[in-house]
């Protein structure tokens, strides 16, 4: 009998996109932070292109079971299960990761989660150790696309917390935790990929 999974198209178009920029980043052996892992599609994809890595997925606490249909069906060795992370909280469940990747999450997190995530991963990453921010950003307070412009409105009409973010402002967030900003990727659908470093 199959298994009713959880399904994301958005995930499904772009998960081999952002494989191609991740495998030039990810490269040497270690474990890898997924934050907001959602439906676990990304997880079982990179793992499975990257058995070089630990991929370990986390979500938000009482979201961690949306992910397990696809990750016990993939059965990949090199996949961990999911932790409950909630970023703004001091104790987070990994001391020590070699890398972290978070698709989609930061125009979902209110700011200050934004803050959080930013400064947990500074203190768990190691010097040179990279951290890829997947999803929509804005410019200087000017969106790159009408879409991007009109998803931005729907986000904050459902909560004046969400909202894309502007890259100024985690340019200034990064360079009080430590983190430098390696590069700007243009990916399908008016996203980016942002590639940290942890000076």
């Amino acid at each position: 009998m199959a298994r009713d999974k959880p399904y994301s198209q958005a995930c499904e178009n772009n998960k081999q996109p952002i494989l191609e920029r991740i495998r030039d980043i990810f490269i040497n052996p270690g474990t890898i932070l997924e934050i907001g892992t959602g439906t676990g599609q990304h997880a079982v994809h990179f793992a499975a292109a990257l058995p070089h890595l630990i991929w370990q997925p986390s979500d938000r606490p009482g979201a961690t079971d949306h992910c397990i249909g696809w990750i016990e069906d993939a059965a990949l060795h090199n996949v961990r299960p999911p932790l409950e992370l909630n970023v703004a909280s001091e104790i987070w469940p990994l001391d020590s990761i070699d890398g972290a990747y978070s698709a989609n999450t930061a125009h979902i997190m209110a700011w200050e989660e934004v803050e959080a995530m930013f400064a947990g991963l500074g203190k768990r990453l190691g010097s040179g150790k990279p951290f890829c921010l997947y999803g929509p950003f804005s410019y200087g307070k000017k969106h790159t696309s009408d879409s991007n412009r009109q998803f931005d409105r729907h986000l904050r009409q459902q909560s004046p917390q969400m909202g894309i973010r502007d890259v100024d402002h985690l340019l200034t967030l990064a360079r009080q935790v430590e983190f430098r900003l390696e590069n700007d990727l243009e990916m399908p659908a008016n996203n980016r990929l942002l590639v940290w470093r942890k000076l």
